[in-house]
């Protein structure tokens, strides 16, 4: 009999996977934590039943999080990465020999500890020197700092739940006083395709962009995500996304990618015009 694991994304629509063994199955502190073995899309991390990687499409996210930050801002050394420790994050940020310092935030150190185990092409850079681990809450982390990073990455969990104080307008504000004068943020966006996770995308939209002088969102094809529609925000004190993009330097620096290149980090801020409406509709009034 077959066995198949479903993520609801609408109560109407789900994504199912045919599972081969679930490897890994514990409930933390915090959460429900799932690996599972498919034979489509390699093994699966499910947090409370929500997909947050897999083998086949990770670098997707990975790559889209933290080259497009890297291509614009020409002199990062220290970075702050709040949320999910599978350390898909982390890999890509330690290819930059620039980087000096990665403080990791994670609420959950079982996370960190079960992609250890089963997801090491993740979590293979984990343990590099540059890296330091803060398993605390991300929301009293960053108030403690001041001015102190380069780029904050915000990989957390969709906004609901657990992580829904990781986008408010509070937090952004935060993360706005813990960089430096020409930091930059990025954090993922969700998708603008279903009613509710379109509205808490507008949300965050207009938090940010009432925070930050310079506040852009680009896009993914990433395919377990919901709709295979994903967005990401860039903010920024300084940079703009797309007019302060390096593309001879990053090249020079020799880096294979799967999927970012220069000129997709440019092709990824066109958005469709449904989406531009809708941000247009939250940033009015945000000035």
């Amino acid at each position: 009999m077959a066995f198949w694991f479903s993520e609801y994304h609408t109560p109407d629509v789900k994504l199912s996977l045919r599972v081969e063994k679930q490897i890994y199955s514990k409930t933390s502190s915090y959460q429900q934590i799932d690996i599972f073995d498919t034979p489509e899309f390699g093994r699966v991390l499910a947090l409370d039943g929500n997909i947050m990687l897999t083998e086949r499409d990770e670098f997707i996210y990975d790559e889209m999080i933290v080259h497009v930050p890297m291509a614009v801002h020409p002199g990062v050394t220290k970075v702050l990465v709040i949320g999910v420790g599978d350390g898909g994050v982390v890999r890509e940020l330690t290819r930059y020999e620039q980087i000096t310092c990665i403080d990791l935030v994670e609420m959950d150190e079982a996370v960190a500890e079960a992609c250890r185990m089963y997801l090491p092409a993740n979590a293979c850079r984990l343990d590099d020197q540059r890296v330091h681990i803060y398993y605390e809450n991300a929301l009293k982390f960053i108030r403690r700092c001041e001015a102190e990073y380069d780029l904050i990455i915000v990989d957390s969990n969709d906004p609901f739940g657990p992580s829904e104080g990781l986008f408010t307008r509070e937090f952004y504000g935060n993360c706005y006083n813990a960089l430096k004068s020409d930091g930059i943020m990025v954090n993922q966006q969700g998708s603008p395709f279903y009613e509710e996770d379109a509205s808490a995308m507008q949300r965050s939209h207009k938090h940010i962009a009432k925070t930050f002088q310079v506040c852009r969102v680009y896009q993914a094809h990433i395919p377990t995500f919901a709709a295979g529609y994903w967005l990401f925000g860039f903010a920024s004190k300084k940079y703009h996304p797309v007019y302060d993009l390096d593309a001879d330097r990053w090249n020079g620096l020799h880096l294979r990618t799967r999927y970012y290149t220069p000129r997709l980090h440019t092709g990824a801020f066109y958005l469709p015009a449904f989406l531009e409406e809708m941000l247009e509709e939250v940033e009015k009034g945000c000035d």
